[in-house]
């Protein structure tokens, strides 16, 4: 089976169901490179029985490929990646992105779920 993000947003129908599946984004980041933010990618990845099994993303102005393989761990352009060791949150940076959904309830949510956040004490 087959899932495309653009044919989803366009308003068709997905059910992800426990057959093999390929997700597909041909332009993640479409926003972004619709305003000529260069932070885009081709985003792919492979489901069976609706658990991922790898990911492949591309980032396409940095030309970086990253991949990760359930089990094996993540790599970019076959250097492997690792999460940082840092423990202390005081000393960490949050990065977010707040989605395009301008509905009111969306807003009351995204604007609570901010409130939680910049309660932490974050370096920046």
């Amino acid at each position: 089976s087959f899932i495309g993000e653009e044919s989803v947003a366009a308003g068709e129908g997905s059910i992800l169901t426990d057959n093999p599946t390929w997700i597909i984004d041909p332009i993640d980041g479409t926003t972004n490179f619709v305003h000529r933010f260069p932070f885009v990618a081709v985003s792919i990845g492979f489901v069976v029985k609706k658990k991922i099994e790898f990911g492949i993303v591309y980032s396409c102005v940095e030309d970086k490929m990253y991949t990760a393989r359930k089990g094996k761990g993540a790599f970019c352009n076959g250097q492997k990646l690792q999460v940082s060791g840092q423990e202390d949150i005081t000393k960490s940076l949050l990065v977010t992105e707040l989605g395009s959904n301008r509905d009111p309830e969306a807003i009351k949510i995204i604007l609570s779920n901010m409130e939680r956040l910049l309660s932490i004490p974050i370096h920046g």
